[in-house]
């Protein structure tokens, strides 16, 4: 799944450390998830939505 979570990140000047710490994950979900190896539970979709203030469907986009 393509996701925008990197450059969302870096737009509000944080680390993957910060993130994780935000939305209670470890520092290496984030990184699988901006690497697209590993697509987030949607609880943590959700964090990710409330905070960046988008739309899941902004975030993540869905390929077949």
């Amino acid at each position: 799944m393509k996701n925008r979570i990197r450059d969302l990140r870096v737009a509000k000047n944080m680390t993957q450390e910060d993130l994780a710490e935000i939305i209670g994950v470890s520092r290496q979900t984030i990184n699988a998830i901006e690497k697209e190896k590993f697509d987030p539970s949607l609880p943590t979709a959700f964090k990710l939505s409330k905070l960046f203030e988008l739309s899941i469907e902004e975030i993540f986009q869905y390929e077949e």
